[in-house]
């Protein structure tokens, strides 16, 4: 196999790094839209992006065009850099975080192409108590794990305070959102998504019985 590539001052950009970069926009994109708070409709009335190509997108099962990209890193008011994963880091604890606007920071784990796919998102400390999470919905299901602060999970009507080693699961089609729920600190999670309702399966075998004597 003849390796297509072209060069880059001394580095080589080879075919499985356009797909890795733009199978990694996903996570990204979702997290800008979210950040700003806006819903599929909303983007795809601002953009003339269908709804459901947005949501391919988004979940991984397509790739985006360059025309759409620039589409979305306009409305979204990102960088190309940003949604490329290449931007520099703006200090070395989340250097390897993709930052979207002040708020939240995103590093997407999974580069491949549809399936689970995990990211870790990290929001900064807040002085004064947030409002309620602003709420998105969209196709999927989502398991989520605080690693450090405390995280306020708006599910449907609920409102949920997660600490360090809670767990949460739920279809992604109940309105949901997330906020920073703690004061001084920021808070780290990570999350699992399966665009197509993949869920985690777990595969602990039984307790062992008495040990006979």
């Amino acid at each position: 196999m003849v390796e297509r590539h072209v060069r880059k001052g001394a580095e080589r950009v080879t075919g499985d790094d356009v797909a890795d970069t733009l199978a990694a926009m996903g996570p990204r994109l979702r997290a800008a839209r979210e950040h700003r708070g806006s819903t599929l409709t909303g983007v795809s009335c601002a953009t003339g992006i269908s709804p459901s190509t947005l949501s391919r997108i988004e979940t991984g099962r397509r790739k985006p065009t360059l025309e759409v990209v620039l589409r979305l890193a306009k409305e979204y008011g990102v960088s190309l850099d940003e949604l490329a994963g290449t931007a520099p880091a703006a200090e070395p604890r989340t250097s390897a975080l993709q930052r979207f606007g002040d708020d939240k920071a995103v590093l997407p784990l999974t580069r491949y192409v549809g399936g689970l796919h995990a990211h870790k998102h990290v929001l900064p400390a807040v002085q004064e108590p947030p409002a309620r999470p602003r709420q998105v919905s969209h196709d999927g299901w989502e398991w989520l794990c605080v690693l450090y602060g405390r995280l306020w999970l708006a599910l449907g009507t609920q409102d949920l305070v997660l600490s360090a080693g809670d767990v949460a699961e739920f279809d992604t089609r109940n309105p949901h959102g997330v906020a920073n729920a703690g004061r001084g600190g920021p808070v780290e999670y990570l999350i699992m998504f399966g665009p197509q309702g993949e869920r985690l399966r777990p595969r602990t075998p039984p307790a062992p019985g008495p040990r006979a004597r």
